[in-house]
């Protein structure tokens, strides 16, 4: 039996993911830091339990631990759509303990959840772990910068995680511009966002849907199945990267450092 562990519920991306996971017939333990208005709907769904949680206080992350445990929850999946784009601002603009606070919620909190949820995991398999990281990992992505940080941080980890823990599967998936109401954070941002804040209210205002939940679980699920020997330590983009190619897994399988943060040219002399 699959079980799987989905942090975030209360976002657009943990909720539909969560459903997903459902229709495919998992056992779902999903978490949400505040209430909000699907709650009831993924409750009614059989096999769903709900647990209120705020992964930035360790005794909330006890809490799960604990619920885990009393329901002999072993889990095989384990999936964390945990995450802010806020505060948004130039770096020396903002206020350092919000932007401090940014950086848990999208890194160490979820770190963490992870450290603290591995040894519930069904060890009798290899067990599977996917993470989000979107914009801003590859380049500069002003007004961002504890956002940004925290993702770099979480793919690095998730390399570290890989080379030292070889009955786990981790991997990042980046999801691509998705019409969700993360992106309120932006537009409530205004011109503290610079140039982002045209470019979001454009893709917001528009009928472009962006990419969809649907493709977003298919790279979960490719990346699941594939294993450590092709997904393991990577990061991955849901819109461009050949995922699900058997040639990109050939590719993957002889080159240990594609997918993963590395110097640009760094063999250039």
């Amino acid at each position: 039996m699959n079980k799987v562990i989905v942090l975030g519920v209360s976002a657009d991306i943990g909720g539909n993911i969560c459903k997903l996971f459902h229709g495919d017939g998992f056992d779902i333990i999903g978490t949400y830091r505040n209430d909000f208005n699907a709650r009831s709907e993924l409750e009614r769904l059989e096999n769903v339990k709900l647990l209120q949680c705020d992964l930035t206080k360790s005794q909330d992350i006890q809490g799960l631990v604990d619920f885990v445990r009393s329901q002999e929850f072993k889990w095989t999946h384990l999936f964390s759509s945990v995450g802010t784009s806020e505060p948004i601002g130039r770096f020396f603009d903002l206020d350092f303990d919000d932007w401090e606070k940014s950086v848990a919620i999208n890194m160490t909190s979820q770190l963490r959840a992870v450290h603290s949820l591995y040894p519930l995991r069904d060890s009798s398999r290899q067990a599977n772990i996917a993470l989000l990281a979107g914009g801003g990992t590859n380049n500069p992505f002003r007004c961002y910068s504890s956002y940004a940080v925290a993702k770099i941080g979480l793919i690095k980890m998730c390399e570290l995680i890989d080379d030292e823990t070889e009955d786990l599967n981790i991997f990042i998936v980046g999801p691509g511009f998705v019409k969700t109401k993360t992106h309120f954070e932006t537009l409530r941002a205004g011109e503290k966002a610079e140039s982002n804040f045209g470019r979001v209210k454009e893709f917001m205002d528009s009928n472009d849907k962006g990419t969809s939940f649907e493709d977003i679980y298919k790279c979960l699920q490719w990346g699941a199945a594939m294993g450590r020997e092709v997904a393991g330590g990577r990061n991955f983009s849901v819109v461009h990267d050949k995922w699900g190619t058997e040639r990109l897994e050939n590719e993957l399988k002889q080159d240990n450092d594609m997918y993963k943060l590395r110097r640009y040219r760094n063999n250039w002399k």
